[in-house]
């Protein structure tokens, strides 16, 4: 409608005015702003038509796959970084909890009853758990069974063990999830970039003209995979980064409270150093893989 007007203004303007140039060249400016408005709503179309959907639309088979494939891998990776996330803030909050109360206890018995209450949520109660009964149904029974063999000192060292190499597999699992899409993402989207461009190069030999205009589309459209293959990425390789330092640092405290632990359970004494929080361990549990 705004078109007819503008169009049906101009005529009048070149009827009336006649040979008057000045006004020839009015009309003449105005038909051509009326073709630059009836130009850009296609130009706004053709650009609307460009992005992530409309190449996915005109691939392949293989394309649309591997669009598929990169959006799985993001998911997954998203879904294991929020997780991960929410699940070291809540191991963090209670171990916190556990070491105070583990530390303020007069007794074993005072911890075990906390233990038994609350239950072992966290790694350093499950660890404490764990090594305070092995020491007490040592100290009781004996060596009953082959695995239970050894003296007090060494079953227990052995239960701590069993009980750190636990912790760390639980705290590790879905790592692997995440180098996998960090490593592999760039390149899946760089292989959607190829297919992309091989089929659009082979469109545009089998065409009547090649332009600017023909390249340019099929080209940036396919470009669009790998742009999708970085975002999918970075963040796995971020999260993958972060865990893996917040686990080197946490598994550090722990054996460092494990040594703690096997000291009292073994001597009925602390260590002298009380800054349970800050101490590395004295003794690493490695060492006493052998034992």
């Amino acid at each position: 409608m705004m078109l007819d007007v503008i169009h049906s203004i101009a005529l009048a303007l070149a009827q009336v005015s006649g040979a008057d140039a000045g006004t020839t060249a009015a009309s003449r400016a105005v038909a051509a702003g009326a073709h630059v408005l009836a130009a850009a709503p296609a130009a706004a179309a053709a650009a609307g038509s460009l992005g992530i959907a409309h190449f996915v639309g005109q691939s392949d088979l293989i394309g649309k796959s591997l669009f598929v494939f990169l959006v799985l891998m993001s998911l997954a990776s998203w879904y294991l970084i929020l997780a991960k996330a929410f699940t070291h803030l809540r191991i963090r909050h209670r171990s916190r909890k556990f070491l105070a109360e583990f530390w303020a206890a007069s007794s074993l018995e005072q911890v075990e009853n906390e233990i038994a209450t609350h239950g072992a949520t966290e790694p350093f109660a499950h660890l404490a758990s764990h090594a305070i009964h092995a020491q007490k149904h040592h100290a009781r029974y004996g060596a009953l069974k082959l695995e239970e063999s050894g003296s007090t000192a060494a079953f227990v060292t052995r239960t701590i063990r069993k009980v750190i190499d636990e912790e760390t597999a639980r705290l590790e699992n879905g790592l692997t999830v995440l180098a996998s899409v960090g490593s592999t993402a760039p390149f899946v989207g760089l292989f959607g970039t190829v297919w992309g461009v091989y089929h659009a190069l082979l469109s545009i030999g089998m065409a009547d003209g090649v332009t600017i205009n023909r390249i340019a589309g099929p080209v940036g459209e396919a470009l669009v995979m790998t742009g999708l293959g970085l975002a999918v990425a970075i963040p796995a390789v971020l999260g993958y980064n972060a865990f893996v330092r917040i686990n080197r640092v946490y598994l550090a405290r722990l054996d460092a409270f494990a040594h703690d632990l096997f000291t009292f359970l073994t001597t009925g004494q602390q260590v002298d150093d009380g800054d349970h929080e800050r101490r590395g361990p004295m003794i690493s549990l490695a060492s006493k893989r052998g034992a």
